[in-house]
């Protein structure tokens, strides 16, 4: 999904969330969840969209109708060898939609 689509999808209803998942060197993927499905959002590529920060994230997302903004860490248990299984889950924290100051 791109941002056309997204910004589409958003205005009929559709998406219930946008994640904005850490990933690996301090970057952030983002993701759409649209009737319990992810949906990867993609650049004009068509590859993962990619960003270096929350305020660029929250940038990308100006004119998006405001729709629930979650930071998403998966958990280090699912990284660690030799870990047995928990149950443990990824952490998801909700964040304003608006970044300070703006």
């Amino acid at each position: 999904m791109n941002l056309h689509e997204l910004n589409t999808q958003a205005r009929a209803g559709r998406v219930e969330e946008l994640n904005l998942i850490a990933i690996e060197g301090g970057d952030f993927l983002l993701e759409a969840r649209c009737s319990g499905h992810a949906h990867p959002l993609t650049n004009i590529k068509g590859n993962r969209l990619k960003v270096h920060s929350m305020v660029e994230a929250h940038h990308l997302l100006e004119g998006l109708p405001t729709l629930p903004l979650n930071l998403v860490h998966w958990s280090v248990q699912d990284e660690m060898c030799g870990m047995a299984d928990i149950g443990e889950e990824d952490l998801k924290l909700p964040l304003p939609r608006r970044s300070p100051g703006s």
